[in-house]
């Protein structure tokens, strides 16, 4: 499958596992770009515990942070997301396969 190597599409999903990351990616996909600051307003933790989980989802390609004068924006990169989408996909229609050729030998039986 092209795109995110098997170590890439590892850390989307370890990042993924965390439901406060989830939290963050999920206020992320809301807006434009926003700051930890910003971010740590409208969840319940600081703003030294946002920083630390766009920081693990900086490192799995999640999101991307951008300096603006002294501010350090973060936007959603949403590509990895498609990619992690696209391989779930890909083992359900496998696993479908398999069931439906369980289930043809069954009713064979």
């Amino acid at each position: 499958m092209p795109g995110l190597s098997e170590p890439e599409l590892g850390a989307v999903f370890a990042a993924l596992a965390d439901p406060t990351r989830r939290q963050v990616v999920r206020s992320l996909a809301r807006q434009q770009a926003v700051t930890a600051s910003g971010l740590a307003g409208e969840l319940p933790m600081t703003r030294q515990a946002v920083a630390k989980h766009l920081s693990a989802l900086e490192r799995a390609g999640l999101v991307t942070p951008r300096r603006e004068g002294r501010e350090t924006r973060y936007r959603l990169t949403p590509e990895p997301l498609d990619e992690a989408i696209a391989w779930m996909a890909d083992v359900g229609a496998r696993w479908d396969r398999s069931l439906e050729r369980l289930s043809e030998r069954a009713r064979r039986a």
